[in-house]
């Protein structure tokens, strides 16, 4: 009997192991790490109730991701993205002197100013290593719209305007 892990037991477990490299996940696909934990909390409640499918045969990490994708996906669609207007503005935090060279955080950024669908497939392309068919299979749409939304997404990381020029100009300064 001791042997035995009851499956609120295995969740844990699963949670335990997992929930950090969730939260990173969403946090990529929203551009936020606020955003990325409800997405990740959303996807493990919608898991839990999967459990008894996924649990010890299932890939529950798979399935977790997919959760967590197609709710990004879906988020992009809406107009309103649960964010409520507040009467105090928050503190703000101090300014960091190392920020500017902080590659992830410019990365984080740039991806924050695409378009949601457009950051959802290329963190699935190029963070999680999926092909066009699999994003398309996973999204539920033509492999034509993913590599449309990943060349849109790509030629806007590159413009000397875009997202990523601030980036470029601070690192070639360092560099001089």
């Amino acid at each position: 009997m001791g042997s035995q892990v009851t499956a609120p037991d295995s969740f844990a477990e699963f949670v335990n192991a997992r929930y950090a490299a969730l939260v990173r996940h969403g946090t990529l696909l929203t551009g936020d790490h606020g955003h990325g934990e409800d997405l990740a909390q959303e996807a493990l409640v919608k898991t839990y109730r999967a459990w008894h499918r996924l649990h010890p045969d299932g890939d529950a990490d798979a399935y977790t991701r997919r959760v967590m994708v197609r709710a990004a996906w879906r988020a992009g669609r809406r107009l309103w993205r649960r964010e409520v207007p507040t009467g105090e503005l928050p503190e703000r935090r101090a300014a960091d002197p190392y920020e500017p060279r902080d590659t992830a955080r410019l990365v984080l950024s740039a991806l924050r100013e695409l378009p949601v669908q457009q950051r959802v497939v290329l963190v699935l392309r190029y963070w999680a290593g999926l092909s066009e068919q699999e994003i398309a299979g996973m999204l539920n749409c033509s492999t034509g719209t993913v590599k449309s939304r990943a060349s849109r997404a790509i030629s806007a990381l590159r413009r000397v305007d875009g997202p990523l020029a601030e980036a470029f100009r601070v690192s070639l300064a360092g560099s001089n």
